[in-house]
């Protein structure tokens, strides 16, 4: 005699050969869990222990194709409501999975020119990396107006300093920038450190110190780090776009394409970590004014100093783990955000 188990609830005993009938009906499938009355912890299928004892159901057709089709109706292949306008945009699952799937060929299909292409394609990993940040780091004060705003903002103002007041060519900037050309290790350190690091991510934390400045109440860390990361992406969008269409396109095939995913994918990511890591202390600045001297340094010093170090390291591992290192540090930062509010807070 043998008991059927399914969706937790027992059924039988039954004979072997009334089991292999309901089997070959449908009521009853081979792969429903089944045990033995005789031996009520050996858990296998109603078809292992059918074929144990030599007897193999056959479960037979109900018609041919087209009847079977018949049977299952037209409403269950294309539902009646499969194109209501209404239903698609109530199903917000629906939305995301089309956006994230479908946009690329539609930036393709409709490109009108090579930035607008490349910019777009940027966009879409942006909104890839946004949705998976809020995700993560999501509180009562993120706003969705709010982070739309700060990441166009953010990309207007790295434009207007970049492009319009050509900040990297400034003699003091131009300077260090100029080191990182060199071949003595400590020179270049200082390049990429006081050249790049300590400008760019300056230049992440100006959108945060504006969004400091107008907001209507004092921002917990989490939030802050949320709109940092978002101001990373924005930069991290604006350098890749200007790296695939002037340095990357000169590179053979092979590294033109990785550098290209790497422009869109964990190059951003790391301009949001170490924005997130600048935006960290810029939230305790606020929270404890008398400290904001050293939190303002702390801010930009920190990320400027990983920054720095990975330009010079690059993809060799020193390099990967010390991005590995970014992130792990941003995160023990959160962890031990109610620590330094208790130790400030003296």
């Amino acid at each position: 005699m043998i008991y059927i188990v399914r969706n937790n609830q027992q059924f039988g005993p039954y004979e072997p050969q009334v089991l292999k009938s309901y089997i070959e009906d449908g009521k009853i499938l081979s792969c429903d869990k089944a045990f033995l009355q005789t031996n009520t912890s050996d858990i296998q299928t109603a078809g292992y222990f059918l074929t144990k004892i030599g007897i193999k159901p056959n479960v037979k057709h109900k018609g041919n194709l087209l009847s079977q089709i018949k049977d299952i109706g037209r409403e269950l292949i294309i539902p009646n409501d499969i194109f209501s306008r209404k239903e698609f945009l109530k199903d917000k699952r629906l939305l995301v999975l089309s956006l994230i799937g479908l946009l690329p060929v539609f930036f393709i299909r409709f490109s009108l020119g090579e930035f607008f292409t490349f910019y777009a394609i940027a966009l879409y990993f942006s909104v890839i990396w946004g949705l998976f940040f809020f995700y993560l780091f999501k509180t009562i004060q993120v706003k969705t107006k709010t982070t739309i705003l700060l990441f166009f903002g953010s990309q207007i103002i790295i434009f207007v300093l970049w492009d319009i007041f050509q900040l990297p060519r400034w003699p003091i900037i131009s300077f260090f920038y100029s080191l990182t050309e060199s071949t003595n290790w400590f020179y270049q350190l200082t390049g990429f450190i006081l050249g790049v690091g300590f400008w760019e991510e300056l230049v992440k934390a100006i959108p945060i110190i504006i969004l400091i400045k107008k907001a209507k109440e004092p921002y917990i860390p989490q939030s802050l780090v949320f709109y940092g990361l978002m101001s990373g992406i924005a930069f991290g969008v604006f350098e890749g776009v200007q790296y695939q269409m002037t340095v990357n396109s000169k590179l053979d095939y092979s590294s033109a394409f990785f550098m290209n995913v790497a422009r869109l994918t964990s190059l951003p990511f790391l301009h949001a970590v170490w924005a997130g890591i600048s935006s960290y202390f810029l939230s305790f600045s606020v929270l404890y004014p008398k400290y904001r001297l050293s939190l303002y340094f702390l801010a930009i010093l920190i990320p400027a100093s990983l920054h720095g170090l990975y330009d010079t390291l690059g993809w060799s591992i020193l390099g990967l783990i010390l991005t590995l290192m970014s992130v792990i540090l941003l995160m023990n930062y959160l962890k031990q955000g109610i620590n330094y509010q208790s130790k400030l807070s003296k």
